[in-house]
Protein backbone atom coordinates (compact mmCIF):
# COMPACT_ATOMS: atom_id res chain seq x y z
CA UNK A 1 0.00 0.00 0.00
CA UNK A 2 1.36 3.29 -0.71
CA UNK A 3 2.50 5.38 2.44
CA UNK A 4 1.01 9.23 0.95
CA UNK A 5 -1.59 10.33 -2.18
CA UNK A 6 -1.88 13.81 -3.07
CA UNK A 7 -4.91 14.87 -4.43
CA UNK A 8 -6.24 18.10 -5.50
CA UNK A 9 -9.47 19.61 -7.41
CA UNK A 10 -10.05 23.51 -8.95
CA UNK A 11 -12.70 26.01 -7.89
CA UNK A 12 -14.96 27.55 -10.36
CA UNK A 13 -16.51 30.78 -11.67
CA UNK A 14 -19.84 30.63 -11.92
CA UNK A 15 -20.88 32.08 -14.81
CA UNK A 16 -24.79 32.00 -15.02
CA UNK A 17 -27.65 29.47 -14.22
CA UNK A 18 -26.59 28.94 -10.46
CA UNK A 19 -28.78 28.17 -7.44
CA UNK A 20 -31.61 26.22 -10.42
CA UNK A 21 -29.34 23.40 -9.67
CA UNK A 22 -30.51 22.10 -5.94
CA UNK A 23 -32.64 18.97 -6.73
CA UNK A 24 -35.72 19.91 -7.17
CA UNK A 25 -35.60 23.15 -8.58
CA UNK A 26 -34.55 22.31 -12.58
CA UNK A 27 -37.48 19.77 -12.77
CA UNK A 28 -39.87 22.88 -12.79
CA UNK A 29 -37.74 25.09 -15.75
CA UNK A 30 -37.16 23.08 -18.55
CA UNK A 31 -34.13 23.74 -20.14
CA UNK A 32 -32.12 24.35 -17.01
CA UNK A 33 -28.94 24.55 -17.51
CA UNK A 34 -25.42 26.22 -15.86
CA UNK A 35 -22.45 27.47 -17.14
CA UNK A 36 -19.01 27.67 -15.24
CA UNK A 37 -15.64 27.70 -15.39
CA UNK A 38 -13.15 25.98 -13.75
CA UNK A 39 -9.62 27.94 -12.31
CA UNK A 40 -6.59 27.27 -10.93
CA UNK A 41 -7.67 28.14 -7.55
CA UNK A 42 -7.08 24.77 -6.22
CA UNK A 43 -8.15 22.57 -3.06
CA UNK A 44 -5.83 20.09 -2.28
CA UNK A 45 -5.74 16.87 0.37
CA UNK A 46 -3.00 14.09 1.66
CA UNK A 47 -3.40 11.30 3.03
CA UNK A 48 -0.07 9.76 4.80
CA UNK A 49 0.11 6.38 6.70
CA UNK A 50 0.07 6.11 10.44
CA UNK A 51 1.61 3.89 12.90
CA UNK A 52 -2.13 2.88 14.63
CA UNK A 53 -5.38 2.50 13.20
CA UNK A 54 -6.82 5.66 14.43
CA UNK A 55 -7.47 8.76 11.97
CA UNK A 56 -6.06 12.01 12.19
CA UNK A 57 -8.08 14.81 10.29
CA UNK A 58 -6.12 18.59 10.11
CA UNK A 59 -7.64 21.48 8.20
CA UNK A 60 -4.32 23.87 7.60
CA UNK A 61 -6.76 26.68 6.76
CA UNK A 62 -8.71 26.36 9.61
CA UNK A 63 -6.47 25.39 12.02
CA UNK A 64 -8.61 22.83 13.36
CA UNK A 65 -7.43 18.69 13.72
CA UNK A 66 -8.86 15.78 15.47
CA UNK A 67 -7.38 12.29 15.94
CA UNK A 68 -10.28 9.99 16.25
CA UNK A 69 -10.74 5.82 16.31
CA UNK A 70 -12.20 4.69 13.08
CA UNK A 71 -16.40 4.27 13.35
CA UNK A 72 -19.50 6.34 14.68
CA UNK A 73 -16.93 8.90 16.56
CA UNK A 74 -14.92 9.34 13.32
CA UNK A 75 -18.37 10.02 11.10
CA UNK A 76 -20.22 12.09 14.45
CA UNK A 77 -17.18 14.66 15.11
CA UNK A 78 -18.43 17.86 14.95
CA UNK A 79 -14.28 19.56 14.73
CA UNK A 80 -13.86 18.80 11.00
CA UNK A 81 -17.42 16.84 9.67
CA UNK A 82 -16.78 17.00 6.05
CA UNK A 83 -13.85 14.78 6.36
CA UNK A 84 -14.77 12.78 9.39
CA UNK A 85 -17.85 11.81 7.19
CA UNK A 86 -15.66 10.99 4.05
CA UNK A 87 -12.79 9.31 6.06
CA UNK A 88 -16.02 7.13 7.79
CA UNK A 89 -17.19 6.71 3.93
CA UNK A 90 -14.27 5.32 2.56
CA UNK A 91 -13.93 3.15 5.83
CA UNK A 92 -9.94 4.36 6.25
CA UNK A 93 -7.90 4.03 9.29
CA UNK A 94 -4.54 4.37 10.15
CA UNK A 95 -4.16 7.48 8.27
CA UNK A 96 -3.63 11.16 8.38
CA UNK A 97 -5.60 13.79 6.01
CA UNK A 98 -4.31 17.01 5.68
CA UNK A 99 -6.49 19.42 3.36
CA UNK A 100 -5.56 22.77 2.39
CA UNK A 101 -7.23 25.47 0.16
CA UNK A 102 -5.91 28.23 -2.34
CA UNK A 103 -9.33 30.27 -1.97
CA UNK A 104 -10.76 32.55 1.32
CA UNK A 105 -12.93 31.05 2.96
CA UNK A 106 -16.69 31.53 2.21
CA UNK A 107 -15.57 32.51 -1.23
CA UNK A 108 -18.42 31.78 -3.76
CA UNK A 109 -16.21 29.69 -5.61
CA UNK A 110 -17.16 26.14 -4.67
CA UNK A 111 -13.97 25.95 -2.24
CA UNK A 112 -16.20 22.91 -0.52
CA UNK A 113 -17.01 21.13 -3.24
CA UNK A 114 -13.27 21.33 -4.49
CA UNK A 115 -11.70 20.02 -1.52
CA UNK A 116 -14.95 17.28 -1.20
CA UNK A 117 -13.73 16.15 -4.79
CA UNK A 118 -9.88 16.06 -3.63
CA UNK A 119 -10.65 13.98 -0.96
CA UNK A 120 -12.60 11.72 -2.14
CA UNK A 121 -10.16 11.10 -5.03
CA UNK A 122 -7.59 10.67 -2.45
CA UNK A 123 -9.83 8.12 -0.34
CA UNK A 124 -10.74 6.61 -3.48
CA UNK A 125 -7.13 6.06 -4.41
CA UNK A 126 -5.87 5.03 -1.19
CA UNK A 127 -8.79 2.34 -0.24
CA UNK A 128 -8.57 0.83 -4.21
CA UNK A 129 -12.18 0.89 -4.47
CA UNK A 130 -11.95 1.99 -8.05
CA UNK A 131 -14.63 4.14 -8.30
CA UNK A 132 -15.51 5.81 -11.64
CA UNK A 133 -16.32 9.75 -12.23
CA UNK A 134 -19.85 9.79 -11.73
CA UNK A 135 -19.98 7.39 -8.22
CA UNK A 136 -17.25 9.78 -7.25
CA UNK A 137 -19.59 12.60 -7.62
CA UNK A 138 -22.01 11.06 -5.85
CA UNK A 139 -20.33 9.97 -2.57
CA UNK A 140 -19.06 13.76 -2.29
CA UNK A 141 -22.71 15.44 -3.39
CA UNK A 142 -24.63 12.97 -0.84
CA UNK A 143 -22.08 13.51 2.18
CA UNK A 144 -21.86 16.87 1.63
CA UNK A 145 -25.71 17.11 2.18
CA UNK A 146 -25.31 15.49 5.27
CA UNK A 147 -23.06 17.89 6.41
CA UNK A 148 -24.85 20.94 5.80
CA UNK A 149 -28.01 19.75 6.54
CA UNK A 150 -29.63 21.21 3.27
CA UNK A 151 -29.84 19.90 -0.19
CA UNK A 152 -26.63 20.35 -2.26
CA UNK A 153 -26.45 22.00 -5.96
CA UNK A 154 -24.99 19.78 -8.39
CA UNK A 155 -23.03 21.86 -10.99
CA UNK A 156 -19.89 22.81 -8.44
CA UNK A 157 -18.47 18.69 -8.17
CA UNK A 158 -18.20 18.89 -11.58
CA UNK A 159 -16.13 21.80 -12.68
CA UNK A 160 -13.74 20.29 -9.61
CA UNK A 161 -13.91 16.96 -11.42
CA UNK A 162 -13.31 17.54 -14.77
CA UNK A 163 -12.42 21.30 -14.91
CA UNK A 164 -12.71 23.40 -18.34
CA UNK A 165 -15.67 25.41 -19.46
CA UNK A 166 -19.01 23.29 -19.40
CA UNK A 167 -22.38 23.66 -19.18
CA UNK A 168 -24.35 21.63 -16.81
CA UNK A 169 -27.72 20.27 -18.70
CA UNK A 170 -30.07 19.47 -15.64
CA UNK A 171 -32.94 17.57 -17.22
CA UNK A 172 -35.42 15.32 -15.22
CA UNK A 173 -33.68 11.73 -14.92
CA UNK A 174 -30.43 13.32 -16.29
CA UNK A 175 -27.92 15.74 -15.59
CA UNK A 176 -25.28 16.05 -18.22
CA UNK A 177 -22.00 18.00 -18.26
CA UNK A 178 -20.96 19.68 -21.84
CA UNK A 179 -17.76 20.97 -22.54
CA UNK A 180 -18.23 24.34 -24.43
CA UNK A 181 -15.56 25.09 -27.44
CA UNK A 182 -14.70 28.02 -25.88
CA UNK A 183 -11.00 29.28 -26.24
CA UNK A 184 -10.52 29.54 -22.19
CA UNK A 185 -7.10 32.35 -23.38
CA UNK A 186 -9.89 34.88 -24.50
CA UNK A 187 -12.19 34.24 -21.54
CA UNK A 188 -9.21 34.54 -19.40
CA UNK A 189 -8.68 38.00 -20.95
CA UNK A 190 -12.08 39.44 -19.84
CA UNK A 191 -12.52 37.99 -16.83
CA UNK A 192 -11.30 39.90 -13.31
CA UNK A 193 -11.63 37.87 -9.82
CA UNK A 194 -11.79 39.37 -6.29
CA UNK A 195 -12.73 38.77 -2.83
CA UNK A 196 -15.26 41.24 -1.50
CA UNK A 197 -13.81 40.43 2.25
CA UNK A 198 -17.36 39.54 2.97
CA UNK A 199 -17.68 35.82 3.38
CA UNK A 200 -21.24 33.99 2.60
CA UNK A 201 -22.96 31.31 3.37
CA UNK A 202 -24.67 29.52 0.62
CA UNK A 203 -26.31 26.78 2.51
CA UNK A 204 -28.38 29.27 4.17
CA UNK A 205 -28.92 31.65 1.06
CA UNK A 206 -30.24 28.47 -1.09
CA UNK A 207 -31.99 26.80 1.08
CA UNK A 208 -34.16 29.85 1.60
CA UNK A 209 -34.55 30.35 -1.73
CA UNK A 210 -35.54 26.56 -2.42
CA UNK A 211 -38.53 26.96 0.32
CA UNK A 212 -39.77 29.86 -1.15
CA UNK A 213 -39.84 28.38 -4.51
CA UNK A 214 -41.36 25.23 -2.91
CA UNK A 215 -43.79 27.09 -1.56
CA UNK A 216 -44.62 28.40 -4.97
CA UNK A 217 -43.70 31.71 -4.25
CA UNK A 218 -44.34 33.30 -7.97
CA UNK A 219 -42.24 36.17 -7.64
CA UNK A 220 -39.25 33.52 -7.05
CA UNK A 221 -40.45 31.12 -10.21
CA UNK A 222 -40.58 33.86 -12.43
CA UNK A 223 -36.61 35.03 -11.54
CA UNK A 224 -35.49 31.56 -11.93
CA UNK A 225 -37.42 31.43 -15.57
CA UNK A 226 -35.22 34.88 -15.98
CA UNK A 227 -31.95 32.67 -14.97
CA UNK A 228 -32.40 29.82 -17.05
CA UNK A 229 -33.31 32.02 -20.11
CA UNK A 230 -29.88 33.86 -19.26
CA UNK A 231 -27.94 30.87 -19.32
CA UNK A 232 -29.38 29.38 -22.57
CA UNK A 233 -28.48 32.91 -24.29
CA UNK A 234 -24.91 33.53 -22.49
CA UNK A 235 -24.38 29.96 -23.67
CA UNK A 236 -24.87 30.77 -27.63
CA UNK A 237 -22.93 33.79 -27.35
CA UNK A 238 -19.87 31.89 -25.77
CA UNK A 239 -19.88 29.06 -28.53
CA UNK A 240 -20.21 32.02 -31.24
CA UNK A 241 -17.07 34.08 -29.36
CA UNK A 242 -19.65 36.92 -28.59
CA UNK A 243 -17.54 38.61 -26.19
CA UNK A 244 -19.97 41.87 -25.65
CA UNK A 245 -23.17 39.39 -25.46
CA UNK A 246 -21.66 36.89 -23.16
CA UNK A 247 -21.06 40.49 -20.98
CA UNK A 248 -24.59 41.82 -21.31
CA UNK A 249 -25.80 37.80 -20.21
CA UNK A 250 -23.95 38.28 -17.44
CA UNK A 251 -25.43 41.44 -16.27
CA UNK A 252 -28.53 40.30 -16.95
CA UNK A 253 -28.25 37.06 -14.72
CA UNK A 254 -26.94 39.27 -12.00
CA UNK A 255 -30.04 41.73 -11.92
CA UNK A 256 -31.91 38.84 -11.93
CA UNK A 257 -30.27 36.91 -9.00
CA UNK A 258 -30.69 39.97 -6.69
CA UNK A 259 -34.30 39.67 -7.16
CA UNK A 260 -33.96 36.47 -5.55
CA UNK A 261 -33.53 38.09 -2.22
CA UNK A 262 -32.67 41.27 -0.28
CA UNK A 263 -29.58 39.77 1.01
CA UNK A 264 -27.85 38.74 -2.20
CA UNK A 265 -26.24 41.77 -2.68
CA UNK A 266 -24.93 44.23 -0.03
CA UNK A 267 -23.41 48.00 -0.08
CA UNK A 268 -20.04 46.94 -0.07
CA UNK A 269 -21.01 44.42 -3.57
CA UNK A 270 -22.80 47.39 -5.40
CA UNK A 271 -20.08 49.84 -4.43
CA UNK A 272 -17.05 47.28 -5.97
CA UNK A 273 -19.83 46.65 -9.19
CA UNK A 274 -19.85 50.60 -9.40
CA UNK A 275 -16.34 51.45 -9.14
CA UNK A 276 -15.59 48.29 -11.92
CA UNK A 277 -18.52 49.73 -14.31
CA UNK A 278 -16.79 53.30 -13.97
CA UNK A 279 -13.57 51.61 -14.92
CA UNK A 280 -14.83 50.27 -18.05
CA UNK A 281 -16.17 46.81 -16.90
CA UNK A 282 -19.17 46.02 -19.33
CA UNK A 283 -20.76 43.57 -16.47
CA UNK A 284 -20.05 42.15 -13.02
CA UNK A 285 -21.49 39.78 -10.48
CA UNK A 286 -21.17 37.91 -7.04
CA UNK A 287 -20.26 34.70 -7.72
CA UNK A 288 -21.96 31.48 -5.65
CA UNK A 289 -24.98 32.77 -3.74
CA UNK A 290 -23.78 35.84 -3.39
CA UNK A 291 -24.11 37.87 -0.18
CA UNK A 292 -20.31 38.29 -0.35
CA UNK A 293 -17.45 35.97 -1.42
CA UNK A 294 -15.87 36.95 -4.84
CA UNK A 295 -17.13 39.26 -7.34
CA UNK A 296 -16.32 38.39 -10.96
CA UNK A 297 -16.18 41.05 -13.62
CA UNK A 298 -16.29 40.74 -17.37
CA UNK A 299 -14.59 43.48 -19.32
CA UNK A 300 -12.63 44.00 -22.74
CA UNK A 301 -8.64 43.09 -22.33
CA UNK A 302 -7.58 46.62 -23.24
CA UNK A 303 -9.66 47.50 -19.90
CA UNK A 304 -9.09 44.62 -17.31
CA UNK A 305 -5.67 46.45 -15.65
CA UNK A 306 -8.45 49.58 -15.06
CA UNK A 307 -11.00 46.81 -13.67
CA UNK A 308 -8.31 45.67 -11.44
CA UNK A 309 -6.75 48.66 -10.08
CA UNK A 310 -10.40 50.28 -9.14
CA UNK A 311 -11.68 46.86 -7.21
CA UNK A 312 -8.06 47.15 -5.22
CA UNK A 313 -8.86 50.83 -4.65
CA UNK A 314 -12.42 49.75 -3.13
CA UNK A 315 -10.84 47.66 -0.38
CA UNK A 316 -11.13 44.50 -2.69
CA UNK A 317 -8.35 41.47 -2.82
CA UNK A 318 -7.39 40.56 -6.50
CA UNK A 319 -7.16 36.63 -7.27
CA UNK A 320 -5.04 36.05 -10.04
CA UNK A 321 -6.36 32.83 -11.86
CA UNK A 322 -5.55 30.91 -15.00
CA UNK A 323 -8.85 28.85 -16.74
CA UNK A 324 -8.11 25.26 -15.56
CA UNK A 325 -8.66 22.61 -17.86
CA UNK A 326 -7.50 19.86 -15.58
CA UNK A 327 -10.02 18.40 -13.02
CA UNK A 328 -8.96 16.36 -10.02
CA UNK A 329 -5.33 15.22 -10.20
CA UNK A 330 -4.13 12.45 -8.47
CA UNK A 331 -0.32 12.13 -7.22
Amino acid sequence: MAVRITASAPTRIDLAGGTIDIWPLYLFHHGAQTLNVAISLRAHARIDARDDDRVALVSEDTHREAVLPPGDALRDDPTLPLLGRLAHHFDVRGVTLVTRGESPAGAGIAGSSALNIAVCGALNAWTGRGLGPEALLEAAKDIEAQVIAVPTGLQDYRPALYGGIAAVELRPGSVRRVALDVDPRELQARLVLCYTGEPRNSGTNNWEITKRHIDGDPHVFDCFERIRDTAVAMRRSLEAGDWDGVAAHVAVEWTNRKRLAPGVSTPAIDDLIARARAAGAQAAKVCGAGGGGCLVAMAAPQRTGAVREALAAGGARLLDFTIETDGLRLG
